[in-house]
């Protein structure tokens, strides 16, 4: 099981803004995540990709003289703080550029939700990496029944004939595999700290 202190090695590679594998795991990481709320609040795919690299020089920026200290809070939350404040600042350069909608019309329909929007993209980010990894692990026979089944909601016998096997064996692939993906999620989870 990997620990919080693999996430906190991760934040201090962060220090070095030169550090291009550590920059690069964090976006492996969390780019999706910080792009799937940025669509949420209603900005284009290029403004997610801005929302992302304004992200990112903002953390190059805070992170230099970096050092962990979990009383002062979780990660997730100072990564909220800076997406949202970059999101604000994308509708802040609308405005100026002529959009019809001002920000604070914005802010009245999303603050009570954005708590919520962001807890809820940030489960989809952990399941979405759990499901990288059950992909790895997985038989593909497995992992084809369990999307068919789970995901795209298919009939179990449907499932069982597309795929040559027997309905107990999309049954035992689906109990598997959110074993796998819930064992997945705590770890990262206790990684996050």
């Amino acid at each position: 099981m990997k620990s919080a202190s693999t996430q906190i090695a991760l934040l201090q590679a962060l220090r070095a803004p030169e550090n291009e594998v550590a920059w690069a795991d964090f976006v492996e990481r969390y780019g999706e995540l910080i792009r799937g709320f940025s669509r949420r609040q209603g900005l284009s795919a290029e403004d997610q990709e801005d929302v992302l690299q304004d992200v990112l020089v903002a953390l190059s920026n805070s992170m230099r003289g970096f050092e962990y200290d979990s009383e002062r809070g979780r990660f997730r939350g100072y990564l909220k703080t800076i997406t949202l404040r970059m999101i604000f600042s994308r509708f802040r350069q609308r405005k100026r550029q002529g959009a019809q909608e001002p920000l604070a019309d914005w802010l009245g329909a999303h603050d009570d939700s954005l708590e919520a929007v962001w807890e809820d993209e940030w489960r989809q980010y952990h399941l979405r990496q759990a499901m990288t990894y059950v992909e790895q692990v997985a038989s593909d026979s497995d992992v084809a029944a369990f999307r068919a089944y789970v995901i795209e909601n298919r009939d179990a016998e449907e499932v069982a004939d597309a795929l040559g096997m027997s309905i107990d064996r999309v049954y035992q692939a689906k109990s598997k595999l959110f074993k796998l993906i819930r064992r997945q999620v705590a770890e990262q989870i206790e990684e996050e700290g």
